[in-house]
């Protein structure tokens, strides 16, 4: 109460009466007072160093210095009064900066990657030139981002191809970070990296372990699809094997790749021990091809410019 009071020093004395009907005037008590006639001068007067908090804090928030300086009780939220019908409590709720700290924070959590660089993590559509050759793509992943709802039936992914440093990438990382936006997780996975680790893996026997997180994400990006050496196992057991599950749980997959549908289909077709098996690698396409809408997107190379 001694910090309370030194706020109404007058002339070197305290006017007790003389905080409690300055603060019985702030608009805050008044609105209180208007929805509880109830509330007495001698209700606020108990209730005052409580009032006064509230009042203070109020104050910082109409002068916020950002939530890092807040300088409320409770970092980041904003006071109220409550009347409980004896006294006059303090309510703390969010303030909108904390909570939109709290969902940037669980955005950052939905958005998970494997391998992929940082620029690439933190894309954003607010920073891509919408050139000709690549705004269908644009507009093609922003509806996709908008509209998609994965695990239902007709959730169809998108497939990216075109030449090296034109974007394809950039727009994935894009496209998980504005579905992070609606609440939807998504696991970007550098291909060719990946099916390296799941070589590895084959040692400490955390292939199914692996598989199961591409397997039941909501929205899977598979990043520069075409770049990797696949053998007949890694191609038919884990490629396969995700694509097929999330084909029948109607789970989209977002591709980049420097191969048309066609080009693909002969790459999975080879490989060096089992040579060429065209059924094996149709097998695969059919569940690339028939559940993506393929785009091409073309422009100059910008990682060397």
């Amino acid at each position: 109460m001694n910090k309370l009071l030194a706020s109404y020093k007058i002339n070197g004395k305290y006017s007790f009466d003389q905080i409690v009907d300055d603060i019985a005037q702030s608009p805050e008590v008044v609105e209180l007072r208007r929805e509880h006639p109830e509330i007495t001068v001698a209700h606020i007067a108990q209730s005052l160093s409580r009032v006064k908090q509230t009042l203070d804090e109020t104050e910082h928030c109409r002068h916020c210095p950002g939530l890092d300086a807040c300088p409320n009780l409770l970092q980041g939220h904003k006071a109220a009064m409550d009347w409980t019908g004896i006294s006059i409590e303090v309510r703390h709720t969010p303030c909108r900066l904390y909570l939109l700290d709290r969902q940037q924070k669980e955005r950052s959590r939905l958005i998970r990657t494997h391998h992929i660089p940082k620029e690439i993590v933190g894309a954003s559509f607010a920073d891509l030139d919408a050139d000709d050759e690549r705004i269908d793509a644009i507009e093609a992943v922003l509806e996709f981002c908008q509209h998609v709802e994965p695990g239902t039936p007709g959730a169809k992914g998108l497939y990216f191809y075109g030449p090296f440093g034109v974007g394809k990438s950039y727009l994935m990382g894009a496209a998980a970070k504005k579905l992070a936006e609606r609440g939807i997780a998504s696991l970007m996975v550098y291909t060719p990296d990946f099916f390296r680790e799941i070589k590895d893996a084959l040692g400490d026997n955390t292939v199914q372990e692996k598989i199961a997180v591409l397997k039941e994400v909501p929205v899977l990006i598979l990043d520069d699809i075409g770049a990797e050496t696949l053998s007949p196992w890694a191609r038919d057991e884990v490629l396969g094997a995700i694509l097929q599950y999330r084909v029948s749980e109607n789970l989209p997959v977002l591709y980049t790749s420097n191969y048309t549908y066609e080009q693909l289909q002969d790459h999975l077709a080879y490989s060096q021990k089992a040579g060429v098996e065209q059924l094996k690698a149709m097998r695969i396409m059919e569940r690339i091809r028939y559940y993506t809408k393929a785009y091409e997107v073309n422009g100059n190379n910008r990682r060397i410019q």
